[in-house]
């Protein structure tokens, strides 16, 4: 009798949820549905291997500044506005949306560091940008900036690293692909629309982006979190750190901008500090600046940043 009870309460609860997990679900994608209409591509859309990818370009100057987003980063384009917004005037501006962010096509193709810098050039090709380019990369997407810079040499003029990642974090960086799966599955259910202040990014809550902007990168969030795309990122990146490590530091003009530490990067300040700094003492002529803020470096401190920049590419000429 008292097995019979347990059974139907586990029942009840089980219905309950299953129930709660439906509704939930409709809810998101009759969000979703009302969101269609802010989710016009900010930039073009050109072909890469049969899928669609975007590339945001404007801004004038003889110079192309390259900017490539960080892991999960699901807004590029509007991710970055703060701070390439104040270099328009004297550079082109080059956003990358990455297969599985922003505005391009979700993808199950590999994620290896070759495939990923192939479909970047072939990105640029298709939006009739010429090399050579200064690579702005944030994060993970420093480990693709340098590998650009090491295979194709001819094509990278300089390399401005937004608190970029190099190859030794991932020494020791712990990679939780499992956690990531969970992300998505409660993404696509629609829970993540649950979560208070989830969807404000720092770009929202630190940036410069108007409400509207605002309201299009919430929207991108909700379609564009813990994609399948952004999950074989994370399975690949540990073997992505170690080709480019083996291919050693390229020599180009580098600046890298290097945060506290906090935001997300799993590391102390010292050690995240330092390094960056191990790093660009390989560079002959590397400079770097220390910065007191988080992470997401472009949101926060978007001003000197910029300053910085027209200085570092005024000097190397």
């Amino acid at each position: 009798m008292k097995g019979k009870k347990v059974m139907k309460i586990i029942f009840i609860i089980t219905t309950l949820l299953i129930v709660l997990l439906l509704a939930i679900y409709i809810n998101h994608r009759i969000r979703l549905k009302k969101e269609e209409k802010l989710l016009l591509p900010l930039g073009q859309m050109v072909k890469v291997d049969g899928h669609n990818m975007s590339v945001y370009a404007y801004g004038t100057g003889d110079t192309t500044l390259v900017f490539m987003s960080g892991a999960g980063t699901c807004s590029p384009i509007l991710d970055f506005k703060s701070l390439y917004s104040r270099l328009s005037d004297k550079y082109k501006i080059v956003v990358i949306e990455k297969f599985g962010y922003g505005f391009s096509d979700i993808v199950s193709k590999s994620r290896d560091i070759d495939s990923v810098l192939e479909d970047t050039r072939a990105a640029l090709k298709a939006a009739g940008l010429n090399a050579p380019y200064v690579l702005c990369p944030h994060s993970m997407s420093g480990l693709e900036a340098l590998y650009f810079a090491q295979k194709y040499p001819d094509e990278v003029s300089g390399i401005i690293g937004l608190d970029m990642a190099v190859p030794r974090y991932y020494d020791s960086m712990p990679i939780n692909i499992s956690m990531m799966k969970v992300m998505g599955r409660a993404a696509n259910i629609g829970v993540t629309r649950l979560i208070p202040g989830a969807s404000d990014s720092e770009a929202i809550k630190h940036g410069t982006l108007s409400d509207k902007e605002k309201e299009i990168y919430k929207a991108v969030f909700y379609s564009r979190t813990a994609t399948v795309t952004m999950i074989k990122e994370g399975e690949a990146v540990k073997e992505n750190a170690k080709k480019v490590d083996n291919m050693g530091a390229p020599q180009l003009p580098m600046l890298l901008f290097i945060s506290n530490g906090q935001g997300g990067t799993g590391f102390d300040e010292e050690t995240w500090r330092k390094i960056q700094i191990d790093y660009i003492s390989k560079i002959n002529g590397g400079k770097y600046i220390e910065l007191d803020c988080p992470h997401y470096v472009h949101d926060y401190e978007y001003d000197r940043i910029s300053e910085s920049i027209v200085e570092f590419l005024s000097s190397k000429g």
